[in-house]
């Protein structure tokens, strides 16, 4: 008598939530590039800021290839504009003028993309300037969608979609793990990169330590924010990038890779967790799991 084969886990369907953070976000590539070597399907995208351009990006074209080498070429030189415009206190029209490269991304890539004919389901975070109101931005202009999620306030101009005056989403939610959720996620990875809360000393709160108070007013905050809509999430990843500035686009290669080693150190807890098989392992990684294998 043949033995019945178990029947195959159900696998869930997997919602990123990845916050903003500036080059910081970058590090959202590095974790959707494990996740597709994995074998890992992501069925929904909920982004804040430069979540939501990294997600944007990937769910109209699930090209993460070319992100990657697209941010990976920008140098310092490419950065001077924006450098010197916030030296003077100007706005920006946009997140993306004169940042070369990734106004060629957008217009060569996703321009006259709508958000509905993404080909996985994407939502972009915007805060309404004027009321402080959360928008999810569900349908319409893909890159319109990213500039309002992205307009940092005092940095970027606020973006007028369908008559709304629209600014950066971190403001009201920084990792959208909620979002992700209730557009049908059954697991939800949520990816924060610039939220924290600042170590408080006796020097800190002396007035030589008010400056890197100030410094750490906007992490805070978001802490705040994300401890809050984080419990959404089945797990949070915090890759170790905060020592990166908003515009260290330069450092790419280095804040993708700590995405990258962030969720791969979970990425056994998120195979079992959706029903996923775990990735085969290399003759390398067998061979050290031999060496530091206690149960021998």
């Amino acid at each position: 008598m043949k033995k019945r084969e178990p029947k195959p886990r159900k696998r869930k369907s997997v919602g990123l939530a990845l916050g903003g953070g500036g080059a910081r976000g970058l590090a959202h590539i590095g974790v959707i590039r494990v996740l597709r070597q994995a074998g890992i399907d992501i069925d929904y995208i909920a982004g804040t800021s430069m979540g939501s351009l990294v997600g944007g990006f990937y769910a109209a074209t699930q090209d993460i290839d070319l992100l990657e080498k697209l941010f990976s070429n920008i140098t310092e030189k490419d950065m001077v504009p924006i450098r010197k415009m916030l030296h003077v206190h100007s706005k920006l029209e946009s997140p993306f003028k004169d940042t070369k490269p990734v106004v060629e991304i957008l217009k060569s890539h996703i321009k006259g993309f709508s958000i509905e004919k993404c080909k996985i389901p994407f939502a972009a975070i915007a805060t309404d300037a004027k009321s402080g109101d959360m928008v999810v931005l569900k349908k319409g202009p893909l890159v319109e969608a990213i500039q309002a999620s992205s307009a940092l306030p005092l940095v970027f101009a606020p973006v007028t979609v369908n008559g709304r005056l629209l600014s950066d989403g971190g403001m009201v939610d920084p990792v959208p793990a909620d979002v992700v959720r209730d557009m049908g996620a059954e697991y939800v990875i949520a990816v924060d990169v610039s939220s924290r809360w600042p170590d408080i000393s006796e020097e800190t709160v002396s007035i030589h330590g008010i400056k890197s108070i100030i410094a750490d007013a906007l992490p805070a905050l978001e802490y705040q924010l994300v401890r809050r809509i984080i419990t959404k999430a089945d797990i949070a990843l915090r890759p170790p990038v905060m020592q990166y500035h908003w515009f260290d686009f330069p450092e790419a290669k280095d804040i993708i890779k700590q995405g990258a080693e962030e969720i791969a150190l979970h990425l056994k807890e998120i195979c079992r967790s959706t029903g996923y098989p775990e990735p085969k392992k290399t003759p390398v990684q067998k061979f050290v799991d031999f060496l530091f294998d206690d149960t021998l």
